[in-house]
């Protein structure tokens, strides 16, 4: 059965996919020595069997590659998949330095709007497709030209950010958007295919300055935004919509199962923001939260 996980780990992001396929994904890590051990052992249990392991990283910020010696070191990466780029920093961190190996090393894939992978999007007789889609970057757009020369002059890496999407046929969807901002998505609206989605993270840690705008969530109409770990002083609630706050609920965890998706947070005593779930009684993971059906129909 298809799992999405989201970690909790402060001012960063970390995600996991375990496929309904031969494959195992994990999104951005940020590992330091309060919490790798912990993550590293979910991690080999949520991927064991798999065959294909990928780590994706959104963009080069230590916040999103964090630790990555320590996840490489137990648990080697094998496919690094990256938004190619040349980036540099004042302080090379241990971090950095093997970010940089991997990135420009053999195991290095770079990824671009519409890329087509084995067994990324593409299957065949070995095993099937892990549904991952990228909706961006095109490199031939101009403005992630200049984002993206911005990154390779050490000034700022945000707007270098992939795009991710993942699809379940006949079930969820999930949106990763990085710590895009939001004037540079406004600026790519009309470049980027975007369409109804189950559960969005909002960009950049859920911040003002990463607002997923309007011209967007009328396309994605998500059923709930999960915002991230930003201080509340910096995080924009997007009124109107449902959400799940991470710093309030700790580590979420999606399970799904055909239309339904049960979703489990490590906070026992989080009660959910009025999201709209059905009390199903689930018991997969510890601290079932509720149920959430899949909407397919445009809502707004």
């Amino acid at each position: 059965m298809p799992v999405v996980k989201s970690y909790s780990v402060g001012n960063g992001d970390m995600f996991y996919i375990r496929h309904n396929s031969d494959n195992f994904t994990i999104i951005d890590c940020d590992l330091n020595a309060e919490n790798a051990a912990e993550i590293l052992d979910d991690l080999r249990i949520a991927g064991a069997g798999k065959g294909i392991h990928r780590f994706i990283c959104t963009h080069p910020d230590e916040d999103h590659f964090g630790g990555i010696e320590r996840l490489d070191d137990a648990l080697p990466i094998h496919n690094f998949y990256v938004v190619k780029n040349q980036a540099i920093k004042d302080n090379d961190t241990t971090s950095f330095t093997r970010y940089c190996t991997l990135r420009d090393g053999p195991k290095a894939y770079y990824i671009e709007k519409n890329c087509k992978r084995k067994w990324m999007n593409l299957s065949d007789t070995d095993r099937g497709s892990s549904g991952i889609t990228v909706l961006w970057p095109d490199v031939e757009n101009d403005h992630f030209k200049q984002a993206l020369a911005d990154c390779d002059a050490g000034y700022s890496y945000n707007n270098t950010s992939a795009v991710i999407r993942y699809e379940l046929e006949g079930g969820a969807s999930f949106l990763w958007l990085g710590d895009l901002h939001t004037d540079f998505m406004e600026s790519i609206t009309e470049s980027i295919d975007l369409t109804k989605t189950t559960v969005v993270f909002a960009a950049h840690h859920g911040r003002h300055s990463g607002k997923i705008p309007n011209s967007w969530l009328e396309k994605l109409d998500p059923q709930i935004i999960v915002i991230g770990e930003a201080p509340s002083r910096h995080l924009n609630y997007y009124s109107g919509y449902k959400k799940i706050t991470q710093n309030r609920a700790g580590d979420i965890t999606f399970d799904c199962i055909g239309e339904l998706v049960h979703i489990y947070t490590s906070n026992p005593d989080y009660a959910g923001d009025a999201l709209p779930l059905m009390d199903l009684g689930q018991d997969g993971f510890p601290n079932y939260l509720g149920t959430l059906e899949v909407e397919f129909e445009y809502t707004l």
